[in-house]
């Protein structure tokens, strides 16, 4: 748990609504006129139609995802509500937005492999494409039963890495639905996990370190066999005999800049996340985070660069 100090403030759902919420919203303002408001009739009717438009409308994989290998083993499921993907011997899979984007903030929630997940990786990332991509990582590695998974982060700018952080979890990933942030505005790119931030890479471009700011991105997600590098250095393979495995996913939210015709367009409400930076409580949460369950920084790895840690690193914590 958290320390009460730093609690992570409760979370109020919202509901997110596909490209014909400007037109529901104008219809049902225009049915809510028409009734008169003492009329409880008129109410009932109101709600019956705001209940209607949401469950035809909220967002879901059929609308924003295309699953996109493994041969029926990326599977939507309830309506578009849930997807899973699955992993054996032969092949894993994977699915990708519609859309590019151009900065936002991304959301979904996640159920991991449970069991002996050793050797297999879950990787839920937005990338560019050519030679020279940008890349913003979340990667879960597989572990063996009662083993904790880890947490594995990166960022890529022009087609170069090296800039990874990993974590333990204060919590199971596998036993029930947790939430995976990626905010990435002009100014920084925010990693969170359930609205708690686990790590910040700011742009320091003016000193010369690269940010991703100028190719647009696409949301994909994974589930693949790693084990000649992912449980303890390949030193623990997958046991196919646990086989399929299986991750699953819901909630997926894109409050994006969406890419389009050569230009990107941005919801007009883009400012909850387009100038985003953490306050004093949320360093705090990161803070605690980093302090107990950080098992790999880049930025403290002198046997890596001896010739000194990369830019970032000496002005990160005080810019």
């Amino acid at each position: 748990m958290l320390p009460q100090s730093i609690q992570p403030p409760m979370v109020t759902a919202k509901i997110i609504f596909c490209s014909q919420a400007h037109t529901t919203r104008t219809y049902i303002k225009k049915m809510a006129a028409f009734h008169s408001p003492s009329s409880a009739s008129s109410r009932v009717v109101l709600l019956l139609l705001i209940n209607f438009f949401v469950a035809a409308f909220a967002d879901n994989f059929y609308q924003n995802c295309d699953t996109v290998w493994g041969d029926g083993r990326a599977q939507i499921h309830d309506g578009g509500n849930l997807l899973t993907l699955s992993l054996d011997k032969t092949s894993g899979s994977g699915f990708q937005s519609k859309n590019e984007y151009l900065f936002g903030k991304i959301d979904m929630q996640l159920k991991l492999v449970p069991g002996n997940s050793a050797g297999t990786v879950t990787a839920y990332y937005l990338s560019s494409k050519g030679e020279t991509w940008d890349e913003i990582d979340f990667e879960f590695l597989g572990n063996v039963s009662g083993q904790p998974y880890i947490l594995h982060t990166n960022v890529f700018c022009q087609g170069k890495g090296n800039r990874e952080q990993q974590f333990y979890l204060w919590f199971d990933p596998t036993a029930d639905f947790h939430n995976y942030s990626i905010l990435w505005n002009p100014q920084r790119i925010l990693f969170y996990v359930d609205g708690i931030p686990i790590r910040e890479f700011k742009n320091l471009e003016f000193l010369g370190v690269p940010f991703p700011n100028k190719q647009k991105m696409r949301l994909y997600s994974t589930l693949w066999n790693a084990d000649d590098w992912a449980t303890r250095g390949g030193l623990v393979k997958a046991d196919w005999s646990q086989a399929p495995f299986k991750a699953s996913y819901r909630n997926f939210n894109a409050d994006a800049c969406v890419w389009s015709s050569g230009s990107s367009y941005c919801r007009p409400n883009k400012n909850a996340w387009f100038w985003e930076e953490l306050d004093f409580a949320k360093k705090g949460q990161m803070r605690w985070v980093q302090d107990n369950y950080m098992v790999y920084n880049y930025c403290t790895d002198t046997k890596r660069f001896p010739e000194g840690l990369p830019t970032e690193c000496a002005f990160a914590n005080i810019l």
